[in-house]
């Protein structure tokens, strides 16, 4: 007897251990005490060892009679070692749980409010450089994936092969703006059909002037995260680096254009509390080679060490936590908080996030913004109240609501010495059909202009002094007959009429110095473009 008992153990627990391995395999849990999965898997393997050892076998322990009524056998003894077991990951569950109240905000409020360093009192103008509009990422992700969707429909001899990956990471590459992602396997068959020679290429775009190519190599990638077994990308550093835990895991190139994962190594304080990246594993998918750096050394073609979301997560943790945790709950004095998006901004040869701050009670201004590094995560906070980014998205819709477009999240610019917000107006395929100007200070200030006449014109149409090349330019001095103005959308307008009774239009900000102090019967010398009320393009004394 005992012997066929000591043989059931020896067979439940080398089950457990063979389930513990094929779990490992197939899950890559992180061996590590601080991650949350770890403590799963943890909890997952004791369930299995209990099922397969029978010891929480429950037959006997009552019956049901005819009538559906349970009858509990007062016979019957619950296995001690399945209360041995229960007990224990019972008091395993509450040491876990004790120890992240420990490691809470409640009382670490300071801790979690210190988890990024943001410089206050900044000025946006000093620190961002006038808008350079030939270096300006106009196009967001979404545009960008049908830009690379449509590169892999003409190379038939690909797309049936490979699909592309929807990462599109953001970075800088040789003072260029572009978004980078991998091919990837098409299924299961085509992996299995083009795993020798890998994957031999990956889709650049052009955030500026949309180009988008396929960049080729020699030698394919093998380690991706859609290969299988082996070359599955994430169990190759599993294996690699067995305790680490991963964070969201980019893809970029390098000055040489090689392609590379980039892979963020995350520690916690308590069980998955106040995440942060402690180092960054840059891996080669061509050899599977990698190496690990602290994050004060990686290389500077690298964008991204810190995602948008971790940097979000923190800057959230420093607004609602810095004046305590029982003011973050009752008085909420100085609480504020990210918008929900963000966008980027690329200077100095790195990356940047910037996002709204508003305050805790929400509502559709914003009490500032913030501009991360997403390299260094040198983060600076600039107060300048104004609009927030959907109050801003909405209001450019506004102006043309009658095309139903779609709105991107803005990108905030130095345009003209002031912070100003552009946002793309897009039609249902996703093509931009209009870019839209909007003041970060009074978002009632919205100026929509074609998209083919270009970014540029569109930021001069927007400041007051616009010239459209696309028009028939008329010259010539007229004698004022009457002049009336009017204010629409927060700008004035004045309407002419001269002595041959033609009728002309003009913003006031075409000529702020003239306009204001015309009368009737002084002469002005204009250029205009002809329509049924002519607009005026320029305007001097004669």
């Amino acid at each position: 007897m005992k012997n066929y008992k000591f043989k059931k153990e020896l067979s439940s627990i080398i089950l457990t251990i063979i389930f513990m391995l094929v779990y490992y395999f197939f899950m890559l849990p992180p061996i590590n005490l601080t991650s949350p999965v770890f403590w799963f898997s943890v909890i997952v393997t004791i369930i299995f060892y209990i099922s397969v050892s029978g010891i929480g076998n429950l037959s006997g322990y009552g019956s049901f009679d005819q009538k559906g009524n349970f009858y509990r056998n007062p016979s019957y003894r619950v296995n001690n070692k399945l209360g041995y077991i229960l007990g224990f990951t019972g008091v395993l569950i509450i040491l876990l749980f004790l120890i992240n109240l420990i490691y809470s905000p409640i009382f670490n409020s300071k801790a979690y409010a210190n988890r990024i360093k943001v410089t206050e009192g900044g000025v946006f103008t000093d620190d961002v450089k006038p808008v350079d509009f030939k270096k300006l990422a106009l196009l967001d992700k979404n545009s960008s994936e049908k830009l690379g969707d449509r590169v892999m429909g003409q190379l038939p001899e690909l797309v049936s092969q490979f699909d592309v990956s929807s990462i599109y990471t953001q970075i800088n590459y040789k003072e260029k703006i572009e978004r980078v992602t991998p091919l990837e396997y098409a299924d299961i068959f085509k992996y299995f059909t083009n795993r020798k020679e890998g994957i031999k290429g990956y889709i650049k775009v052009d955030s500026v002037t949309g180009e988008s190519s396929l960049q080729k190599f020699s030698k394919g990638m093998k380690y991706v995260p859609s290969a299988i077994l082996h070359e599955d990308l994430l169990r190759k550093l599993r294996f690699s680096y067995p305790g680490d835990i991963f964070g969201d895991i980019t893809f970029e190139i390098n000055d040489e254009g090689n392609p590379y994962w980039i892979v963020p190594v995350l520690k916690y304080k308590g069980i998955g509390l106040r995440k942060e990246v402690s180092h960054l594993i840059i891996f080669n998918p061509i050899d599977g080679k990698s190496k690990k750096y602290q994050t004060s050394k990686v290389p500077d073609w690298v964008d991204h060490v810190f995602s948008s979301e971790l940097i979000t997560e923190q800057i959230n943790d420093w607004g609602k936590y810095k004046n305590g945790f029982l003011n973050s709950i009752f008085g909420q004095k100085g609480v504020v908080a990210t918008t929900e998006g963000y966008n980027y901004l690329v200077m100095n040869n790195d990356v940047y996030m910037t996002t709204g701050i508003t305050s805790a009670v929400s509502d559709e201004s914003n009490v500032g913004f913030i501009l991360t590094n997403l390299r260094t995560k040198e983060t600076n906070f600039y107060e300048v109240p104004g609009a927030e980014e959907y109050s801003a998205m909405e209001s450019a819709k506004g102006q043309v609501q009658q095309m139903n477009y779609t709105a991107t999240f803005p990108i905030l610019i130095n345009l003209n010495n002031k912070p100003t917000y552009i946002i793309s107006l897009k039609d249902k395929a996703g093509l931009v059909k209009m870019y839209a100007f909007v003041d970060l200070v009074d978002y009632q200030k919205v100026t929509v202009t074609d998209s083919s006449k270009g970014i540029e014109f569109a930021a001069k149409n927007y400041l007051g002094n616009a010239i459209d090349e696309t028009k028939e330019k008329n010259s010539k001095t007229i004698e004022i007959k009457s002049i009336t103005n009017l204010m629409i959308d927060g700008d004035t307008y004045f309407y002419i009429i001269d002595k041959d009774n033609n009728k002309y239009k003009v913003g006031l900000k075409v000529n702020e110095n003239i306009l204001p102090f015309v009368k009737i019967n002084d002469k002005l010398k204009i250029a205009f473009s002809k329509h049924e009320i002519n607009e005026i393009i320029s305007i001097e004394n004669p």
